[in-house]
């Protein structure tokens, strides 16, 4: 009888979740990631808890909302405290690995305080979020700000003869001119043009393949590996032949409106006039990037396919938990604005299809399950695949095992909840705001989505009547008893996190039974004649 053993974690970066053929995109042909939703579940509710690639991992990773575990943006380091997978599943017996990019920054600070080498085993482990860096590779490397290290991936570049020290840069994210000119992936100009890398020297080709070489040398151990690839992420470069194999009639028709720039949101507004807003709210950077992205995305599709051909050849399609998810979207122009970190769907919203091999799976294989849907929930799901008992303390998602194998789970979630710290690319201080209060807060029912800010009006959509959130009704007193409603639910989000997380349910009961009693070995006497 199948059972899953193993964990297969694959995460894209930048990718949205309309943006897969089984998803709905008509244009674009994703065959393997449609065979896994097939084999498995599809959630097409599912949210990120921090619409930013380093604010949504940390989500993904310890299983608490972005302001429970502090790492609320891009370069902020994740608390030595905070638990990761890792932490969860290695005393379990797992070895837990990663193959591309976390976008972790290590708590050097904390880890100095309590005298931890970060070269020791416990450094490592705490540098890398818990996990094994088979192959760490973040994907930031062509510029002063972002220097390439000693990267594995440059190596191998050069033993493939590319001539550069930088060869990410060179030739995986940049295309050539008439004159043998590099031409820089970082500008959109260049995006229809083909990587000078080959295709199968590409990251997403090399990632697939460091991905095979460790289930390989893994055998018959117990394992979780983080596949994590650093595409349809910019920079927007594709290798032959994934650079033209689409073009701008296979774009989806812009999501936006007029109305939406005439008397725009104040942080919307700023949003809008950030420069990848100003180029992406242009149709000719939208017919020269999209393009680009769908390659991408297609070429992901396509390497996954060549790894599940692998998997099911060594039997372990029959043992391995897969998760195929993105850390968030991208606007690409929709709502005349670029990148992510605000709270529209086409940022917040990310693709979600699990794959249990089990038996007890067979009932709801391939369904879609409109659930409300956390990245919170990767967490639990794992541990309680690897038969352990998730630590509802600490944890502030909730395990999927059951909806997978058929059950319906009570009190599910009828919200959910997405961070966000926008003051990180915006001048907030122009609005006489600290950093700390330059942040929003999400919260999506299936038919409404509210957006609290903490110096700002609210934004407000009614999903059911204007699904593509082209009309703000945050401003709208007549919606005053809706918006209450939707700030109770955030209240109550809040009230409920997880601050106790140092002493579990049991351990709280059996304090309490004991001071209850009225045995004479209890170890207190309060308040007795």
């Amino acid at each position: 009888m199948a059972k899953a053993k193993n964990i297969l974690f694959i995460m894209c970066d930048q990718l949205r979740a309309d943006y897969l053929s089984c998803a709905g995109h008509d244009r674009l042909d994703t065959p393997n990631i449609d065979k896994l939703a097939e084999r498995g579940v599809l959630f097409p509710n599912t949210f990120c808890q921090a619409p930013i690639c380093g604010g949504s991992r940390m989500n993904f990773y310890t299983g608490r909302y972005a302001f429970s575990n502090g790492a609320t943006w891009n370069g902020v380091p994740l608390n030595v405290n905070e638990r990761t997978i890792g932490d969860y599943l290695k005393p379990l017996g797992y070895r837990v690995a990663l193959v591309g990019k976390t976008h972790m920054v290590a708590d050097e600070e904390g880890m100095e305080r309590l005298g931890i080498d970060p070269q020791s085993d416990l450094g490592v482990h705490l540098s890398e979020c818990g996990f094994e860096p088979y192959e760490r590779d973040d994907g930031l490397w062509g510029n002063d700000a972002f220097p390439p290290p000693d990267l594995a991936y440059n190596r191998y570049l050069k033993k493939q003869g590319y001539n550069s020290e930088n060869g990410w840069h060179d030739f995986a994210n940049s295309a050539e001119g008439p004159n043998g000119e590099i031409l820089s992936g970082w500008y959109l100009r260049n995006s229809h043009l083909p990587a000078r890398v080959k295709e199968e020297h590409s990251e997403t080709a090399y990632m697939t393949n460091r991905a095979i070489d460790f289930i390989t040398e893994a055998g018959n151990q117990r394992w979780c590996l983080h596949l994590s690839y650093i595409k349809p992420h910019w920079p927007y470069m594709a290798p032959e032949p994934y650079h033209n194999m689409y073009g701008h009639n296979d774009i989806k028709p812009v999501n936006r409106s007029p109305k939406e720039r005439e008397n725009p949101h104040p942080v919307m507004e700023l949003c809008m006039q950030r420069e990848d807003s100003e180029s992406f709210s242009r149709d000719e950077v939208r017919e020269r990037v999209i393009p680009a992205y769908m390659g991408l995305i297609k070429q992901i599709d396509d390497h996954l396919g060549r790894l599940f051909q692998f998997m099911e050849e060594q039997g372990r399609m029959e043992d391995t938990l897969i998760v195929f998810t993105s850390d968030h979207g991208d606007y690409l122009g929709d709502h005349w604005l670029g990148e992510k970190e605000q709270f529209h769907e086409e940022s917040v919203r990310i693709p979600f299809i699990v794959y249990d091999p089990s038996s007890e799976a067979d009932v709801t294989r391939g369904t879609a399950d409109n659930r409300l849907v956390e990245s919170l929930d990767v967490v639990p799901t794992f541990i309680d695949v690897a038969g352990g008992q998730p630590p509802y303390h600490i944890l502030e998602g909730r395990s999927l095992l059951p909806i997978l194998h058929g059950e319906q789970p009570s009190n599910w979630r009828s919200y959910a909840v997405s961070e966000s710290e926008f003051g990180a690319r915006t001048a907030f201080w122009e609005h006489d705001l600290e950093s700390h209060d330059a942040r929003a807060t999400m919260i999506r029912t299936a038919d409404w989505k509210f957006v609290f800010f903490e110096a700002f009006p609210p934004q407000l959509f009614d999903l059911k009547n204007d699904p593509c959130e082209l009309n703000d009704l945050g401003r709208d007193p007549a919606y005053g008893d809706i918006q209450q409603e939707m700030r109770d639910m955030m209240f109550e989000s809040l009230r409920r996190r997880r601050t106790r997380i140092t002493r579990d349910e049991a351990y709280m009961r059996m304090r309490s039974e004991r001071s209850l009693s009225r045995k004479p070995e209890r170890a207190v006497f309060l308040g007795v004649w």
